[in-house]
């Protein structure tokens, strides 16, 4: 299994982030130990912006995160994105890319939500097959992400299951989110500490963890929109106690605090990590 080429506590970026992680000097208290991006966010960008994401890259180390691959769709695979997926990644000397284990596609075009995948004995076949071929394109090996889901439609096996199949088949890593994890056991009604037991350890790559917004006692959303609670920090907790501290993205996409706050919580990981290394 393919280990991360990233370490420690990492931010995702997003732009408004920008001026203020170009004033901070990487390796310190003050900035994140490396960056994660959407590359459908960055790649065809020019101009200022893209000379501000390639001086970041040139004083950080970076992991990707896929938003469009729609490894669930019926939709023939996107060949030609995938490519341009790998130019970016070579160009800026990127070597982790992870996806959602998700649809958001289909023959129409982008459904622009991330919709489950039935969990049926086909479905770990159709999203393998497709994973392989990605793995090939990309001369990588990727890592897939459990996604946070308000409905289970068709499901014949656990999620658990599920993920565990499509990781044996398609020879890939799994992206942990935490978040989701708890997310899902609230909505689901199952134990998000022995979902976390039961991972195949030798395939968790990274680990993400966010906020989410509590809609009903029994319904989550995961929204990336608030700070992180406490039970998804004794989950995270949990999971570097299972599989050692691996390197972990703080996500936040709405009402984004000024960077020295985002630092607050990415410290937290990082304490999390040295207690568990230690």
């Amino acid at each position: 299994m393919m280990r991360s080429a990233v370490r420690g506590a990492g931010l995702g970026l997003r732009r408004a982030l920008l001026d203020e992680l170009a004033a901070v000097e990487p390796g310190t208290p003050a900035a994140p130990a490396f960056l994660e991006v959407a590359p459908e966010n960055w790649m065809q960008l020019g101009g200022r912006l893209g000379r501000q994401f390639r001086a970041l890259t040139e004083r950080f180390p970076f992991a990707t995160h896929g938003l469009s691959l729609s490894l669930g769709s019926t939709a023939p695979l996107d060949e030609a994105f995938v490519l341009q997926v790998k130019r970016f990644l070579d160009v800026h000397g990127i070597a982790d890319y992870s996806e959602h284990l998700s649809a958001c596609s289909d023959e129409r075009g982008h459904l622009y939500d991330l919709m489950p995948i039935p969990f049926t004995d086909e479905a770990v076949q159709h999203v393998a097959t497709r994973i392989r071929r990605v793995q090939a394109l990309l001369e990588r090996q990727i890592a897939i992400e459990n996604v946070s889901a308000y409905a289970m439609p068709g499901a014949q096996m656990s999620e658990l299951a599920f993920i565990t199949a499509v990781l044996d088949e398609a020879d890939c890593a799994l992206l942990l989110d935490v978040n989701n994890v708890h997310v899902n056991s609230v909505n689901h009604g199952f134990d998000a500490a022995a979902f976390i037991a039961a991972l195949p350890a030798a395939r968790v790559r990274a680990l993400h963890v966010a906020g989410h917004y509590i809609e009903a006692p029994d319904l989550l959303i995961d929204t990336h929109g608030a700070d992180v609670i406490d039970p998804v920090w004794s989950l995270l907790a949990q999971a570097y106690a299972r599989f050692g501290p691996r390197p972990t993205v703080l996500e936040r996409d709405f009402n984004i605090p000024p960077l020295p706050q985002l630092m607050t919580e990415v410290g937290r990981v990082a304490a999390l990590q040295a207690a568990a290394h230690g």
